[in-house]
């Protein structure tokens, strides 16, 4: 008798939960049309040099990846931005700036599965290039708030934390942390509200950190205001400032009561530059529900030249 669940991992679709999953992409796409977003797509099996050009990150070690009958080695895309850095190197500068696109890609990442992830997911991504200024993420955040408000979700539930991956920088570099570490230490802030401080430490440690380096991010990262951290780095840093208008402009939005501001929010991808972002529960019984950031760096990692860009 052949086995007839679906693969670990994966799920299907009864017409029941199809008419919800159409009602939750309706949304997703309604909300992309009224910000001027157009729509793309891309091959969900991609070349694996795509994905493994920043290595050290968990995404790189959750390829779905194999051979093809070719020898061609590709894997299932785990993530959509890669495949979007592509297509924009490919039109080059035949686009029109700013490019504003957004996609509901099917994504698979061999993980270890919690209440609500699974090794194969859809998930709704904006993208804006070509914007050098904040504005750019206070679109996105004024997206992601219009999406929750239209299924019912309001400030009481839903939050969206923000903070600079510039100022986590300034802090590495005060504690004479190198460069090359960056992205690792990244990976393991990420985790400081998944697992315990005490993990985290030991793979810090692991790392190459120093007890007196670690309590020294950890108690920055603590810290509970954006004037603390001004404190700290300086009321004139970049990431501050960037910060600083970005509330500002939320406020004209009309989402100040969405935001705040969150020292230990780093997100775990390598390829972030700037102001990054999440939406969290604030009853806080489920993990993050979304979130993004500024890359400005991505496209030369591919060999082209950079565009300034979010999503």
């Amino acid at each position: 008798m052949i086995d007839l669940q679906p693969v670990k991992g994966t799920r299907d679709f009864f017409p029941d939960e199809m008419r919800l999953r159409t009602w939750l992409f309706g949304h997703f796409r309604e909300v992309s049309r009224l910000f001027s977003f157009e729509e793309y797509d891309a091959p969900v099996v991609e070349s694996e040099e795509l994905f493994t050009r920043k290595a050290g990150e968990e995404i790189v070690q959750q390829l779905y990846r194999f051979q093809d009958k070719s020898g061609r080695s590709l894997a299932l895309r785990p993530e959509m931005t890669p495949s979007l850095a592509r297509l924009v190197l490919l039109k080059g500068s035949s686009l029109a700036l700013p490019i504003k696109w957004f996609s509901i890609p099917q994504c698979w990442r061999y993980e270890r599965m919690t209440r609500g992830r699974r090794r194969e997911h859809f998930q709704w991504n904006l993208d804006i290039f070509g914007v050098a200024g904040v504005e750019a993420e206070a679109e996105l955040v004024a997206a992601i708030a219009s999406f929750f408000s239209r299924v019912g979700l309001g400030p009481e539930a839903v939050g969206i934390k923000v903070s600079n991956r510039k100022i986590l920088e300034t802090v590495l570099a005060g504690a004479k942390i190198e460069t090359e570490k960056f992205a690792q230490v990244c990976i393991l802030i990420d985790k400081l509200d998944k697992v315990s401080h005490e993990l985290v430490e030991r793979d810090m440690v692991e790392v190459g950190l120093e007890q007196e380096q670690i309590r020294l991010i950890l108690d920055v990262l603590a810290v509970d205001s954006l004037e603390a951290v001004a404190a700290v780095v300086g009321d004139e840093h970049k990431g501050v400032v960037e910060l600083r208008q970005l509330f500002e402009l939320a406020k004209n939005y009309g989402l100040d009561g969405w935001l705040s501001f969150d020292a230990g929010l780093v997100r775990g991808l390598a390829y972030y530059t700037g102001i990054v972002f999440e939406a969290f529960d604030r009853n806080a019984t489920l993990r993050a529900i979304c979130g993004g950031g500024r890359y400005d760096c991505l496209l030369s990692t591919f060999g082209g030249s950079d565009l300034p860009a979010c999503g």
